[in-house]
């Protein structure tokens, strides 16, 4: 018999969980981890060659609709990847617009005047919102293309435009992963400057929506990264986190959020929503992220 005894400071700390409330958002992550761009900060690491998350099979998101519906999910949100390489992405959208509002998370840049067209007229015969989100990471042209891609900027940019000429009012989503590259600049600065891009190019009505950075995918993470204690928790109101009312669905199944699609630990289920609306572990260094910055993946 051995004569070690384990102390409790040795035994592992299991981390808190974030209470759930109410399923108000469901995400899809419609085209797996496939992207057309490769940016150096996407936190799942999405790319042209990378098909660790397969693309979701129409008839699988239809499923999924359908059970939305019946548990009263208020939004949907379609994001990749890159939504747009989904072959059946308008008529995916077409159909849940007819129950639901929906935002699209994309680059921009397979947007073209037919496509647009189309989400146009998507957008004026249903009685829901449809949100496009444009991605951006700097207002300056140069620093961008050099996360995004050679053209990405411009490319972008014509298709904000695009859209806002169609009356859709398109988001403009920007990382702060600026701050790295201009970290003497105030976000106030920033965010006014993003303004000033948009209004250059005719955008009287500028939206724009920042977001932390997430360290991980293809940015390293801290080697003393920091995570959310239990201690954090007390007295904390849980529906500050966007995990206590939403998830995002995956080829592979469910997970409590769209910042942890594909991790292990953060799947929630497997073909059932009502089965996934239970408590997450909040064990992740994103989590503690969302904590501190108050983040949310919704439009606001």
């Amino acid at each position: 018999m051995s004569s070690y005894t384990t102390s409790v400071s040795e035994l592992p700390i299991e981390p808190p969980k974030a209470h759930f409330g109410f399923l108000e958002t469901l995400w899809f992550q419609v085209a797996g981890t496939l992207c057309n761009l490769r940016c150096e900060h996407c936190f799942i690491s999405c790319s042209p060659d990378n098909h660790t998350l397969k693309m979701m099979k129409t008839q699988d998101i239809f499923y999924y609709l359908a059970q939305a519906k019946e548990l009263g999910v208020k939004e949907i949100y379609y994001t990749g990847g890159e939504p747009f390489l989904h072959q059946d992405f308008l008529q995916i959208l077409e159909r849940t617009l007819q129950d639901f509002p929906v935002s699209v998370l994309t680059n921009g840049l397979p947007i073209n005047n037919q496509r647009a067209d189309r989400l146009e007229y998507l957008y004026s015969k249903s009685c829901y919102s449809l949100e496009i989100r444009i991605s951006l990471d700097d207002y300056d042209e140069k620093r961008n293309d050099a996360v995004r891609g050679k053209g990405t900027f411009r490319q972008a940019l014509n298709t904000y435009k695009r859209l806002y000429d169609r009356g859709l009012l398109p988001i403009l989503t920007v990382s702060e992963i600026g701050d790295y590259l201009n970290p003497e600049e105030a976000p106030i600065d920033s965010y006014k400057k993003y303004i000033d891009l948009l209004q250059s190019i005719g955008v009287k009505q500028p939206r724009i929506k920042i977001i932390p950075v997430f360290e991980m995918g293809m940015l390293p993470i801290p080697e003393k990264a920091e995570k959310i204690s239990s201690h954090m928790m007390k007295n904390y109101n849980h529906s500050l986190l966007q995990c206590s009312s939403s998830r995002m669905i995956a080829a592979d199944g469910i997970y409590a959020c769209p910042i942890l699609v594909g991790e292990k630990k953060a799947r929630m289920g497997q073909n059932s929503l009502r089965e996934a609306l239970k408590p997450c572990s909040l064990y992740h260094t994103a989590c503690h992220t969302c904590y501190l910055t108050g983040m949310t993946c919704r439009n606001f």
